[in-house]
């Protein structure tokens, strides 16, 4: 993805209330064809309600939505035809097969039906499904049910892909088979997703920009690593690995580095140290110089989980 590619999802200063309580308060978003955007937050955070306007299910209190240049309120059907929707939770008609039920799309969408066939044989091998396509959906897995309504919402080919939760419920292999579908749809196809979430440890492995959404307005926004800056400390953790067993990491690193430094030993001869960005570059000579052995010094950069969960935890007690 580059700066020329056009803008496929645009809103600006939307808001949505209900009674007094603000759903969405005024925010702005720009996602770009070939661009993966992840807008993450807790549950009631105002994910839903956004989505819901970009689809013109709900309309905008104040406020601009465009959505392939048009306006979803404005141009309902125009929209459909253009994005493809994936909800928290997928519904089929069980009775139905996997391929029946991309067959049933297909002819709500009006297409012809050689080229439904052609494309629904396509996607059930991109999703992983071919050999399942012909047993009835009541017997899918979650994770095949997430796949099949991935495959189904690609049906009529959309420029915009907006799934609501991907991931949730499916075991790990399976999340690591969706990330891969997912990032393939923006980067090998130039589609524009958009995935809400609050699993940001996943997200963070496959969105390429990112905005975290608390009561109804985005706080920060950016890819993982701008987001580490803005919401931690600055700080970033080395894993630092010694040539032989010595219990004295943890005191040479807070006699030599002070405070806001601290070493812990996470088995063995390996040790995870927290230490300001600033004072990165004085870490080894400080261990070489007390006649520590290091053998090896690795970047474990931030940690978005970690950071995104200590703000919410601190955030909780002070409105407590």
């Amino acid at each position: 993805m580059t700066s020329a590619t056009m803008p496929l999802v645009e809103t600006s200063g939307l808001v949505k209330t209900y009674g007094e309580t603000v759903a969405v308060g005024g925010i702005d978003l720009t996602i770009h064809a070939g661009e993966v955007y992840g807008l993450l937050g807790p549950n009631g955070a105002g994910k839903t309600t956004t989505v819901l306007m970009l689809l013109g299910l709900s309309e905008p209190d104040d406020g601009e939505v465009r959505v392939c240049g048009l306006e979803p309120t404005r141009s309902p059907l125009a929209v459909k035809r253009q994005v493809g929707y994936l909800p928290d939770t997928v519904g089929f008609y069980e009775h139905l097969t996997g391929r029946q039920n991309l067959r049933y799309t297909a002819q709500l969408n009006d297409l012809d039906d050689d080229e439904a066939e052609g494309r629904i044989e396509q996607l059930l091998a991109r999703v992983g499904l071919t050999e399942a396509a012909d047993r009835p959906v009541g017997e899918y897995s979650r994770g095949m049910r997430q796949r099949l309504g991935l495959a189904d919402t690609l049906v009529k080919d959309p420029l915009v892909v907006i799934l609501d939760e991907p991931m949730v419920g499916i075991d790990p292999e399976g999340v690591i088979e969706m990330q891969s579908l997912i990032v393939g749809l923006a980067h090998d196809e130039g589609r524009a997703v958009l995935l809400t979430s609050h699993l940001l440890h996943q997200v963070q492995q496959t969105c390429d920009r990112m905005a975290i959404f608390v009561d109804g307005s985005i706080i920060a926004e950016g890819t993982a690593e701008e987001l580490a800056l803005r919401l931690g400390d600055g700080g970033v953790a080395y894993e630092v690995v010694t040539g032989s067993e010595d219990d004295r990491v943890d005191l040479v690193v807070a006699a030599a580095l002070g405070d806001g430094t601290e070493a812990r030993g996470t088995g063995g001869r390996r040790w995870r140290v927290d230490i300001a960005a600033g004072d990165a570059p004085r870490l080894v000579p400080a261990l070489v110089d007390a006649g520590i052995d290091v053998l090896e010094v690795k970047n474990l950069g931030s940690d978005l989980d970690e950071i995104y969960h200590r703000y919410f935890s601190e955030r909780e007690e002070v409105d407590a």
